[in-house]
């Protein structure tokens, strides 16, 4: 047994939970006996070790994180808890004996002060205790000659007391709030705590149990059982640092949804400042429109009137009553008041019949298969009525046909018009070109200008077609 056989063991069972594996290998007999009774123990002291190394990277981590972000300030306390259970790891040299018990205190003034300001739960009274504390225990021991004796027992006890304690507060605090607020977050984040915290406390009972009750079970599971602490502190460094990361991450998707948002109603307010830009120069229009059609039908509409009916020459007479129809036809296009479909087909029907019987043609008429509801721009039954007028003066001037056909349909929001006569049709002299001559091209113009299309078919012999095709 190795308390029997090494005095150095004895005195281990009373040293601080931390610093066992490096107390019991200072020892040349009570190493001895590791090497010789159990192995296991130098394989737990060079895990100590290492993770000595992992917790001093860990540290410097979370210390720059710290310093970097100013909400992860209570991380410092971390940083604390770490170096002080690494120092005291390190501290082994007999003149350093006043110096562990101050560093087990700082350890759990750290330990305490992180776990509660993690749940924002601060006070004052156990600020002062906490630093107290700090004062109190290593001056008690000095006091003692540094013989640790029942007095580091009882400090020890104390000390692993108010850890289990703080870890247990931590974990209600966490509770408690998620009841009040309850959230997928805080949910996982209570199982991870608890998943790190419970073992942690365990262990530290177990191992103050084991103290009590068996020396030499206690000193072959005390290594292992006092590994719980520092691995539960490298656990929370790594929480830390993961935490960081998915808030960087957390904020740089909310940057670029904010910078979207903020593109989306940029776009919007370009939208809307072109739509009223629109609206504005269309309402500038609109009165210059109706101003100008007013100055037409009041001037030259008198004056062309007048001139119908005072003129002694028949030709002046028609000429200015023609010129008065134009120019009412181009007033009601600049009013901008749209047209029924059905009234305008009336006015054509009436015009067209009135134009070729003139001309002893023959005029036959096709309307809609059913009654339409649809209406026309004024722009729009202004071209077309334009286009209708060009296409019955070359029926009548050129084509020399003794019948002509006009029907109208709507077809999948299209209105069409066909001018269909039996006439000589279009020379052949003018190679296919058909918007050379009678007018052609100044109808596809104003068809094109309505976004739509007119198409001319003719041939020697059978006539002309043309089929004006417009949007409604």
């Amino acid at each position: 047994m190795i308390a029997s056989t090494a005095p150095g063991a004895m005195l281990a069972r009373r040293l601080p939970l931390t610093l066992l594996p490096a107390a019991v290998l200072c020892c040349p007999a009570v190493a001895q006996a590791q090497t010789q009774v159990a192995p296991a123990l130098y394989w737990a002291a060079t895990l100590h070790a290492w993770v000595a190394a992992m917790l001093a990277l860990m540290a410097t981590v979370v210390g720059l994180v710290s310093g970097q972000h100013p909400r992860e300030r209570p991380a410092s306390f971390l940083v604390g808890m770490m170096l002080s259970w690494v120092v005291l790891r390190a501290a082994t040299a007999p003149g350093a004996a006043g110096l562990k018990p101050l560093l087990m205190t700082l350890l759990v003034l750290c330990a305490v002060q992180y776990l509660l300001r993690q749940m924002n739960w601060q006070r004052s009274w156990l600020d002062h205790a906490l630093l107290i504390q700090c004062l109190v225990v290593p001056a008690s021991l000095l006091l003692t000659g540094g013989q640790v004796g029942m007095l580091g027992v009882v400090w020890y006890v104390v000390l692993e007391l108010e850890l289990i304690a703080a870890m247990g507060w931590a974990l209600w605090l966490r509770r408690e709030r998620l009841r009040s607020n309850p959230d997928e977050v805080q949910a996982r984040e209570l199982r991870l705590m608890t998943a790190l915290l419970l073992p942690t406390m365990l262990a530290l009972l177990a191992e103050m149990l084991l103290a009590a009750v068996n020396e030499s079970l206690w000193l072959s599971a005390s290594p292992w059982l006092t590994l719980a602490l520092p691995l539960l502190t490298l656990a929370l460094g790594l929480q830390l640092v993961s935490s960081v990361a998915h808030a960087r991450m957390d904020a740089e998707r909310r940057a670029t949804a904010t910078e979207q948002r903020m593109a989306d109603r940029i776009a919007e307010v370009e939208r809307a400042h072109g739509q009223l830009a629109e609206q504005k120069l269309e309402q500038v229009t609109e009165r210059e429109r109706k101003r100008i059609a007013a100055d037409l039908h009041d001037d030259l509409g008198a004056k062309l009137l007048t001139i119908v009916h005072t003129s002694e020459s028949d030709r002046i007479s028609t000429l200015a009553r023609e010129a008065l129809e134009e120019m009412r036809l181009s007033v009601r296009g600049l009013t901008g008041k749209p047209v029924h479909l059905i009234d305008a087909l009336g006015d054509w029907r009436a015009e067209v019949v009135s134009r070729l019987g003139q001309a002893n043609i023959l005029a036959e008429w096709k309307s809609p298969a059913e009654d339409v509801e649809h209406t026309l721009q004024a722009r729009s039954y202004v071209q077309t009525t334009r286009i209708l007028r060009e296409s019955v003066s070359n029926i009548i001037k050129h084509s020399g046909a003794t019948h002509a056909t006009i029907s109208s349909a709507v077809q999948a929001g299209d209105f069409i018009l066909t001018i269909q006569d039996n006439g000589q049709g279009i020379p052949t002299e003018l190679d296919g070109r058909l918007d050379r001559g009678h007018g052609m091209a100044s109808m596809k113009s104003r068809a094109k200008q309505m976004h739509g299309q007119c198409l001319v078919e003719s041939g020697p012999g059978w006539g002309t077609v043309i089929r004006l095709t417009i949007p409604l």
